[in-house]
């Protein structure tokens, strides 16, 4: 697989009919290895050993309903009150994060309202803040710490 621009961690590979498996914690299964998968694994891995974000409230591929519509979230952050903390929106290490990246995580947090977005493909990482009342979006230099939200 790639290497990122992430932290390295020990990871569990498995393979099936030819094809690699990685296990996710959060779902607490093995799921195909795609380059994206790999970039999920690394990103979410990051959060909860060097953000302090609690693995117990991310949800990784979460469905939401959007225009009548069934949608996958790549992942879905809560805070404390189970209200939606942070979309993250996965591409691949060779896709390039453009406007129709930002404005597919747009739509999404049409139905959830979350207080900050965050791309990735492995390689950069955008985070942005939403302001709801100042209707405002502001872009950070990093991804907050969870005790910063």
């Amino acid at each position: 697989m790639f290497a990122l621009n992430l932290p390295g961690f020990k990871y569990k590979l498995r393979k099936k009919d030819a094809k690699n498996y990685i296990f996710d914690p959060l779902r607490r299964k093995y799921v195909f290895l795609s380059p994206e998968e790999w970039v999920r694994q690394h990103f979410c891995n990051y959060l909860i050993v060097h953000k302090n974000y609690p693995s117990g409230l991310i949800a990784n591929e979460c469905s939401i309903q959007l225009e009548g519509l069934t949608k996958r979230c790549d992942t879905v952050i809560y805070d404390a009150h189970m209200q939606v903390f942070m979309l993250v929106e996965y591409k691949a290490p060779t896709v390039t994060l453009n406007q129709e990246v930002f404005d597919q995580i747009v739509r999404y947090n049409w139905a959830l309202q979350a207080k900050y977005l965050t791309v990735s493909n492995g390689m950069n990482h955008y985070c942005c803040r939403i302001d709801y009342l100042d209707n405002t979006v502001n872009f950070l230099e990093d991804i907050p710490a969870y005790n910063e939200g």
